[in-house]
């Protein structure tokens, strides 16, 4: 059977559209083939920096022959009836339709429809001009003299040439012929840009990736990726370091090149005094060069980095990488000054003393300035929110109010705390922790803890500690590292706590208090850090909530779908027991943002939007849906834990003891839909009498 192939080549397409607009082309122009009456046996994408490619093997050379009838109303309806049927079926006049007769509902209008078949040449070359015309680019340019005229073309880029044959392999196949705003279709390519920029003419599929390759492009984009790992992992090697992967660089620069060339560049070791974060975001996100390490090395990195050049340079790309390393100097160089100025202390203390003074800030400390400028300078949450400063005494207020209950949920015995490896959840937090025998809720693990050592404050410190984690929290917004690098927020916090001597409870919870940022992100361990995520968490909720701000269809621009899901795991993966109907209304009338508080009743609403987090959590975890739903129909405002207790499946299908006996007192009983309508009635009771005691 013929197969199809088509090539749009324009200027150099973004790296970030190139995956989805190949997929896009497919989808459109096969769902086109087969609602025209055409069938294929396969299609595939691919594409480069400067051309969309589709390859349809399979196609069938000519639509069906159509015959249908369309039945219409009866010989004695009124005229406008007639008439829309005659409208419908694209019959001129009655005269063209059939009379057919029923015994039962007499003579009625018949349309017999032929439409003959139509060749897919024929097909395919009214098809591809409407798709580019119509194409779903993000963003999209007009060019040339052209571009003056009303319903001139938009592309991405320019649009240069447009190759698109049909055939069989056994017969020489035909150029499809159409055009569209000057371009024409025709059977010529062009290679690499510099490397081999002239024509090429192509047959079908199997010489046109032949000949693309010999004239220096890499057709296949996961083939690009490929290559480049390979090699960057291999030079990496070869110099005795480890090379730090990055499969979102990877995916942008294979969308960079048609003919990658692997390359290492250097910069002088003075750079590695800034942190490895730091050094890898600059090189990554202004080069978009990856960064290695020494061999066995986790932390530290090396001075050299590894490039991907579009050309084979005659002197082997040694001009290539010294420019590139230039650049990352001068990059580096930037980042080094912010690294040291957000160290030092800022000109305006003598302004910052009242924030100092309401926060309780160390202004001989540099973070504690930096929280006292954010407050002095009224940086806005959000407009109906108030300030950043603001939001800080809340959080701190709720973090005060949370840490006990953590505390105690977690270390129930006063003494030092025990700790777990940083990262590193119980048996009961394991995100398969409802399909094993101990599942959520079981007793905590306590393995000796990497990040803090024997340092860990005892229980009775966590909520001071809470306190000051809270307070130091969003203070690294305000400085050089973070402006520069969004994407450091709290990371740098971290850094800089731990450079002015806070505890490292303190500094992780700064880092930390922002996870989990997406169901793969692993949740905070450490008391202090779960008290401040879930207040942060918790009162961006209740605010957008009591100013009515929430989450519509596809839309959540603020993320809230995350951050309940956040708590929810949170919770769960740290076996925590907590009453949110109490904290939510201790934010709610602490909010200094409301003018007045009074018949605002939306506890219930976002109650159940947990609800719903919860049930997307559970049922990703394996647990059944007629289960889920039971236990939160009678669930009420319990805590999320004992929720998630009770809606985990039992070893066999068996149905837990009812007993309340060696639980915590606001945890239900399992239940099973096997029981009946009394065994429902009596896991009510159970749910009710457990609210009340928690409430």
């Amino acid at each position: 059977m013929p197969d199809l192939l088509l090539e749009l080549r324009s200027e150099e397409i973004p790296a970030r559209m190139q995956r989805k607009a190949a997929g896009d082309l497919r989808k459109m122009l096969t769902d086109g083939l087969v609602e025209a009456g055409l069938t294929y046996d396969a299609a595939r994408e691919y594409w480069t920096p400067r051309r969309l490619a589709l390859d349809v093997r399979g196609l069938t050379a000519r639509s069906k022959d159509i015959h249908e009838e369309i039945k219409g109303p009866s010989t004695a309806a009124p005229e406008q009836a007639v008439q829309g049927f005659l409208r419908k079926a694209g019959l001129a006049s009655v005269a063209e339709a059939h009379v057919h007769s029923d015994p039962k509902k007499g003579d009625f209008y018949v349309a017999h429809i032929s439409k003959p078949g139509r060749a897919a040449e024929e097909i395919v070359a009214e098809l591809v001009p409407a798709i580019i015309r119509s194409f779903p680019w993000p963003t999209s340019m007009r060019w040339g003299p052209a571009s003056a005229k009303p319903g001139s073309l938009r592309w991405v880029r320019p649009l240069q040439t447009i190759l698109c044959t049909f055939g069989p392999e056994t017969e020489e196949p035909v150029v499809v012929d159409f055009e569209i705003d000057g371009i024409r279709s025709g059977n010529i390519t062009y290679g690499h840009r510099f490397m081999a920029p002239g024509e090429i003419t192509v047959r079908r599929f199997d010489d046109y990736v032949t000949k693309l390759e010999a004239a220096k492009v890499v057709l296949d984009g996961d083939r690009r990726k490929e290559i480049i790992l390979a090699d960057a992992r291999n030079l990496a090697f070869a110099n005795g370091l480890d090379l730090v992967e990055d499969e979102g660089l990877l995916e942008e620069v294979s969308g960079l090149v048609e003919w990658p060339v692997v390359l290492m560049g250097e910069y002088e070791e003075a750079f590695l005094a800034i942190p490895p974060e730091v050094v890898r975001l600059t090189i990554r996100a202004n080069q978009k060069c990856f960064v290695t390490r020494p061999q066995g090395d986790g932390e530290n990195l090396s001075n050299r980095f590894i490039l991907t050049a579009n050309i084979e340079a005659k002197d082997g790309g040694k001009e290539i990488a010294h420019g590139n390393g230039k650049v990352v100097r001068a990059r580096l160089s930037d980042a080094l000054y912010f690294w040291k100025t957000d160290q030092g202390d800022l000109p305006d203390l003598g302004e910052l003393e009242a924030s100092a003074k309401k926060f309780g800030l160390d202004l001989k400390k540099p973070l504690d300035q930096r929280m006292a400028r954010l407050d002095h300078l009224n940086v806005t949450f959000h407009a109906k929110l108030g300030t950043q400063g603001e939001r800080v005494e809340r959080i701190k207020r709720l973090a005060q109010e949370i840490a006990p209950t953590v505390a105690h949920s977690i270390f129930p015995l006063e003494g030092e705390m025990a700790g777990r490896p940083e990262g590193v959840a119980s048996a009961a937090a394991t995100p398969s922790g409802l399909s094993k025998k101990e599942g959520v809720g079981a007793p905590r693990e306590t393995t000796p803890s990497v990040a803090f050592g024997d340092i860990s404050p005892s229980r009775g410190e966590i909520t001071a500690l809470a306190a000051r984690a809270a307070v130091l929290a969003k203070a690294d917004l305000t400085t050089e590292a973070v402006g520069e690098f969004p994407e450091l927020q709290g990371a740098m916090g971290r850094k800089y706590a731990l450079l002015q001597g806070e505890h490292p409870s303190v500094a992780a919870a700064i880092e930390e208090h922002y996870k989990p940022q997406g169901p793969s992100d692993r949740v905070p361990t450490d008391p202090v850090s779960i008290a401040v995520a879930l207040a942060d968490k918790i009162d961006t909720l209740v605010g957008f909530w009591a100013i009515d701000e929430k989450p519509t269809g596809s839309k959540d621009p603020y993320a809230l779908r995350r951050a309940a899901l956040g708590v929810v795991r949170i919770l769960i993966e740290n076996g925590i027991s907590l009453p949110l109907t109490s904290l939510f209304d201790s934010a709610y009338q602490t909010a200094s943002y409301l003018a007045s508080k009074a018949g605002r009743a939306f506890g219930p609403d976002l109650l159940a939007f947990f609800h719903d987090r919860l049930k997307v959590y559970l049922r990703d975890q394996g647990a059944r849906h007629d289960l889920i739903d039971a236990v939160l129909a009678g669930g009420g405002s319990a805590p999320i834990s004992p929720l998630v207790e009770a809606a985990k499946p039992t070893e066999g299908g068996a149905v837990p003891p009812t007993s309340h006996s060696g639980a915590p007192p606001s945890a239900l009983p399992g239940i099973s839909p096997t029981r009946g309508r009394s065994a429902n009635r009596s896991r009510t009771t159970s749910c009710r009498s457990c609210v009340a005691s928690k409430l």
